[in-house]
């Protein structure tokens, strides 16, 4: 009795299945819609290629050139053109061979090398880990794909037979690039509309990272196909008559989703095998729009449909371009039957997407021309967040979740259907719009009721932005969008916010110890200054005043580096820094103390965050009196205008409707509570923390009287 095969050489075996091709075999499957020119320049390529490759060899020990060939034969076969094959047979001969980008466009043309060059990978660099590195590639490629959308049509070619051929590979590897290729690649692909790559590219990810649970739900998907051929041809033959009856021809298939498709049906809906697979479902395909909604016609009247299953993505298409009628229908015993209608150039365009541009460059297709415009819309897209994104890390978790979205369809004012990801906001919606719009939105009506910006949307709903030239973003905005461009935007202006008030701080930091010197800083020659940028080693002085201004510098020093006269600094009457209350994101004040003006106060300069003002006597800042460098004095301005908030304990008796009492004599004193603590409850009495916002000193006094004039009241006292 032969034993179990292992995964090993259940995937060898899927290798030694790979047919082994040749350059005859490919320039055959392109003559049939190449001509003979394009078919000998494809035929140079591959010499071109074989020669670079001569020495190297695959893990399974084949020559190298193999790979490229089969990578090329892929494009064929999805009909592309001779530049792109050219590619494919090409694609690795700038990173593994000495060729570099200009003999390939010398040779061949710029249009080759460009997309040889966006399918390389970055040149040999050194990165922090394996994470950044692959999130630095996937950035190149990105870009390239926005000067040539083959580059990723190539990419996705060559990741597909390197899936096909991950047999020779050790096991920590093969389960990198899956989980690779189902977190980034068919996602890509789906993305792209191009359904057959996708499906292929997930099975095989399904195949190497859970091989038991693949070979399980192979073999039951193979049961139940043989039990359900019966009723399926029984479906099928009475769409068939009754479609006959009106005239109407069509190819009528049974359809099935591919096993990876199923196994994620089953863990996100949690359901038994049985479950999913009770469905039968068919796609018929049509010969134009007009016959797509007179066969919907037919089977809505052969079998009855089931309420709020119907979706029109014909039109309204799907965010990659996707087009097709979908509805459920009560089938013979009782079981539901999903019915996709589409035409056929429909049905090619969801099965090759955006590729299918090429297919149909002859004809000029509309539908394939849309795809590939939407296509170019998501990369334009894909260029602005990699532009405000912070580093190419947040650039991958930020495309990550761009390409898992559930879609909602929303309306403009106008009319125009806006696709978002299901639980967008209006926020996300603004940002979708543009940016600057994004950036100055206030508030949103949806329908014709005004509603707050963290309201979700929901399909078919009209949206309306109500922007103002002052308004900002608020970084409270994070914790409720859910598109990446908006969740970019906000970030990256937030940053920018950040970056010029720490700036202006950082100026008044190093004014105020030039002064000490008597010195202004208009005194200090550009001379002195650019020696200053060189020495730091950063590119411009406003890089150093915002590393002033975060806490990450010391102002002292950088004004005795400017004098270079560090003597004069010794025993200098240093003038405190005026605290206005209006410097933004780089001055906080402690929440352990929550000074106001009036207290005496401390600047501590904490390194990222700028500097934490704290009261003189503040306990919690008793460990940080040692460090001597870090304190800077403070001082009020004198014509502070926002108001601060602070605690204060109200020891009041249980009495119903007292903190109603409070509240309306904090109002009374022109305050207003933030929050309410019930701290304990005993004899009778309770302690109330509250949060009010007061101006200064003096008017917490006439808060805390008026408060304490309450009978309830026994006692009042500030929190520190």
């Amino acid at each position: 009795m032969s034993a179990k095969p292992t995964v090993d050489s259940e995937l060898e075996l899927i290798y030694d299945a790979e047919p082994k091709l040749t350059i005859d075999d490919l320039c055959f499957a392109a003559a049939n819609y190449l001509e003979s020119k394009q078919v000998d320049s494809i035929r140079r390529a591959y010499h071109f290629a074989e020669e670079a490759h001569i020495e190297q060899t695959r893990r399974s020990g084949e020559p190298y050139i193999t790979h490229p060939l089969a990578v090329a034969h892929v494009l064929a076969m999805m009909h592309m053109d001779q530049e792109c094959i050219m590619a494919g047979l090409l694609h690795d001969v700038i990173e593994d061979t000495a060729v570099n980008r200009e003999e390939l466009a010398a040779e061949f043309s710029e249009e080759v090398a460009l997309l040889v060059d966006g399918v390389s990978k970055l040149a040999k660099a050194t990165f922090e880990t394996r994470k950044h590195a692959q999130a630095e590639s996937l950035r190149k490629m990105l870009l390239a794909m926005s000067q040539d959308i083959r580059v990723i049509i190539v990419k996705l070619a060559d990741r597909l037979h390197n899936m096909r051929t991950l047999g020779h590979l050790d096991s920590a590897r093969r389960r990198r690039i899956a989980e690779e290729t189902l977190e980034i690649y068919s996602p890509i692909a789906q993305r792209l509309g191009m359904n057959l790559m996708r499906c292929e590219l997930e099975d095989l990810g399904f195949h190497v990272l859970y091989p038991v649970r693949y070979r399980v739900l192979a073999n039951e998907v193979r049961k139940v196909r043989g039990n359900r051929k019966e009723i399926v041809g029984q479906i099928a033959e009475s769409i068939s008559n009754r479609m006959e009856q009106e005239g109407l021809t069509a190819d009528i298939q049974g359809r099935e989703k591919n096993l990876y498709g199923v196994y994620k049906k089953m863990v996100s809906k949690r359901l038994p095998f049985s479950e999913v697979h009770d469905v039968y479902a068919f796609r018929i395909v049509v010969d134009d729009v007009d016959a797509c909604y007179r066969m919907l016609g037919v089977v809505h009247n052969l079998y009855k449909p089931v309420q709020n299953k119907f979706k029109d993505y014909i039109a309204i298409p799907k965010i990659n371009g996707y087009q097709s009628l979908h509805t459920v229908l009560f089938g013979p015993f009782g079981f539901p039957v999903e019915v996709q209608i589409r035409s056929r150039d429909m049905d090619q365009m969801a099965e090759a997407g955006v590729a299918a541009h090429w297919l149909y460059k002859a004809g000029d297709s509309e539908g394939s021309n849309h795809a590939h415009r939407l296509a170019r819309q998501w990369l334009q897209g894909l260029l602005e967040m990699q532009k405000n994104s912070g580093d190419s890390i947040e650039f991958l978790e930020n495309l990550r979740i761009d390409l898992f979205p559930e879609e909602i369809y929303v309306f403009t004012p106008k009319g125009k259907i806006m696709a978002l990801a299901r639980g967008a906001t209006a926020v996300d919606f603004a940002y979708a719009v543009h940016t600057d719009v994004g950036n100055h939105c206030v508030a949103a009506r949806v329908g014709r009721a005004l509603v707050p910006l963290s309201t979700q949307l929901e399909t078919g709903e009209s949206v309306e932005i109500i922007t103002a030239q002052s308004a900002h973003p608020n970084a409270a905005w994070l914790n409720f969008v859910t598109t990446p461009k908006a969740r970019t935007n906000i970030r990256h202006y937030l940053k920018q916010l950040r970056n010029d008030e720490a700036i202006v701080l950082g100026r008044r930091m190093l004014i105020k110890h030039l002064q000490a010197f008597s010195k202004r800083l208009e005194d200090i020659s550009q001379e002195r200054i650019d020696i200053l940028v060189t020495e730091f080693e950063v590119e411009n002085f406003n890089q150093i005043l915002e590393e002033i201004g975060l806490g990450d510098r010391a102002a002292l020093l950088v004004a005795q580096k400017l004098l270079r006269s560090e003597e004069e600094a010794d025993d200098v009457d240093q003038q405190p820094l005026v605290i206005a209350g209006t410097e933004g994101m780089v001055v906080g004040f402690a929440r352990c103390c929550r000074p106001i003006p009036g207290d005496l106060i401390r600047g501590f300069i904490s390194s990222g965050r700028g500097i934490v003002v704290h009261q003189q006597n503040c306990k919690t800042t008793l460990n940080l009196r040692d460090q001597n460098e870090k304190w800077l004095d403070v001082i009020w301005a004198n014509d502070i205008k926002r108001e601060f908030p602070v605690e204060v304990l109200v020891h009041v008796k249980n009495k119903r409707g007292a903190l109603a009492t409070i509240a309306s004599a904090v109002s009374s004193s022109d305050s207003n509570i933030d929050n309410v603590v019930v701290d304990e409850r005993e004899g009778g009495y309770s302690n109330l923390r509250l949060t009010i916002e007061v101006l200064d000193r003096q008017h917490l006094a006439r808060v805390m009287r008026r408060i304490k004039r309450i009978e309830m009241v026994e006692r009042i006292s500030r929190v520190k």
